[in-house]
This record gives structure tokens, sequence and C-alpha cells, in this order.
């Protein structure tokens, strides 16, 4: 079992950047397959982008692709998500989910709080 600590939102402005961070405690983390999702108001959770339990391999939703980037470190329990040219669409609460060597999805079982991220225009 982990617990997910999300981190790293803001407010920024179109074309700018930001790092968000997920931080787990437990063990093994290395286990867990790890992924971002987003919501925006009155709208419903979508995936952003994942990172498998095995080998490191990343998806990413097509509107996000070129534009962020996913990696791991497991010494320190955390995926980070590097999100540059960010646009006014972008703008959600971005939680971070975990599932125990199988794929992220909108049932996964570990959740974090959240973090809010806005774009202005």
């Amino acid at each position: 079992q982990v617990q997910l600590v999300e981190s790293g939102g803001g407010l920024v402005q179109a074309g700018g950047s930001l790092r968000l961070s997920c931080t787990a405690s437990g063990r093994f983390f290395s286990n867990y397959g790890v992924g971002w999702f987003r919501q925006a108001p009155e709208k419903d959770r979508e995936f952003v982008a994942s990172i498998a339990w095995s080998g490191g391999t990343t998806q990413f939703a097509d509107s996000v692709k070129g534009r962020f980037t996913l990696s791991r470190d497991n010494n320190r329990n955390t995926v980070y998500l590097q999100m540059n040219l960010l646009k006014p669409e972008d703008t959600a609460v971005y939680y971070c989910a975990a599932n125990f060597r199988a794929p992220v999805t909108l049932r996964s079982p570990y959740w974090g709080q959240g973090t809010q991220v806005t774009v202005s225009s």
C-alpha cells in the first residue's frame, strides 16, 4: 500500500513550464505503475500520462504529447511530470495515481489529493 502526495502546482503564463512531483510513502515503489490525471471544472477526470512499473515505458495523452515528459526516481519514491509550453486548456487539478504491478487507470486504487495548475492566457 502507498500514499501519494502531489506538489509543484501553481499559476503560470501560457508558454511557461511547471514540474509536478508525486511522492509515495511505503515500500516497493518500483513495483508500482504511476500515472497523472487531470480534472478541469465541470469536466470528467482524464488521463494525462503514465509510467510503467517495469522498464519505465511512458504513455501520454495526445493533447500533451511533445510538451510533457515523465520520469521516475525510485530512490526518492517520486515521479515527475515536466510540463512545458503550457496552454490555458491545461488548467485543471492534477492527480497522481498508482497501481501495483499493473497499468494505471481511473480505477487505480491509490490516489493523491491533487494539485492545482492554472495557466493564464
